[in-house]
């Protein structure tokens, strides 16, 4: 089967499980998503690490992973008066590797291990935990406005690599990073930018009766374009990552993708964007 072929499958696939789950379960679901968002990606990063050289905690960075997404959301929701934070549990995680790296790993790579771990619970649960952010704060003019906001967010970042991909193969000539990533070029990137702005009109438009009033379309395309050209830096960044561990996909969960990582890449970034740049409804 025809890579582009079992790519265009594997995404439909994807989306009419995601859609389906947010429907009939709501935020609960979308929480749970970007809880094992965080956690696979976690563990393909470690794998990536550990290609590169690096001996990471994989099971304490995947528990932690895990708790930093789901536990501020839950202790908020029936416990609000704890107030249990993401940066806690990462406080959390540094002081128990801080701990374990004095007495485990060889003495030559425990400075390394430690780093690799700690970047990884930063550059992962951390950011996505964003998301989760974004699910709990909107919860007017409808209490499903956060849940179609997280859709928002991954629909505008995702659509830009399918537009990036379709422009560039119809007139891509410029390369835009031979050495990182030779397949992108600059014809791509702006179609990719201008798929991400008219794709985020319209879902502006659709869903304006669920949506904060502020949330127009021209405000919706505006705020696209950076954040497409921020999940083009989450794609280049995991690309530098892959070719130092010389592995050409993180996994291999989604045919015709790759990884979980391959596929949270560009969401890494623009997580923690969407939810700065909406606060300027």
């Amino acid at each position: 089967m025809p890579v582009l072929l079992k790519r265009t499958l594997t995404t439909l696939t994807l989306w009419a499980a995601i859609i389906a789950l947010l429907y009939f379960v709501g935020a609960h679901a979308a929480v749970w998503m970007v809880f094992l968002m965080a956690v696979v990606s976690v563990y393909e990063f470690n794998k990536l690490t550990r290609a590169i050289g690096h001996h990471p905690f994989s099971k304490m960075s995947m528990v932690l992973a895990g708790l930093m997404v789901v536990v501020p959301f839950y202790t908020a929701l029936w416990f609000p008066k704890i107030g249990i934070t993401t940066p806690d549990l990462l406080m959390v995680g540094v002081i128990a590797m801080a701990i374990r790296i004095l007495g485990e790993r060889d003495p030559a790579t425990r400075v390394e291990a430690l780093a690799s771990t700690l970047f990884a619970l930063v550059y992962v649960p951390f950011m996505v935990s964003y998301f989760v952010r974004i699910i709990e704060t909107y919860t007017t003019p409808n209490p499903s406005t956060g849940v179609l906001l997280f859709v928002w967010v991954v629909i505008v970042t995702k659509l830009c690599d399918t537009g990036a991909l379709l422009t560039g193969m119809a007139c891509g000539r410029h390369k835009m990073s031979p050495v990182i990533s030779p397949k992108k070029t600059w014809e791509g990137f702006v179609g990719g930018v201008i798929t991400s702005a008219l794709i985020s009109a319209l879902f502006a438009w659709l869903f304006a009766r669920w949506l904060p009033a502020g949330f127009t379309p021209l405000f919706a395309a505006l705020v696209a374009l950076p954040l497409a050209v921020i999940g083009v830096v989450g794609d280049l960044v995991e690309s530098i990552i892959k070719r130092r561990a010389d592995i050409k996909d993180s996994g291999n969960l989604a045919p015709g993708i790759g990884g979980m990582f391959d596929l949270t890449d560009s969401l890494i970034l623009t997580a923690p964007a969407a939810f700065w740049l909406l606060r300027l409804m």
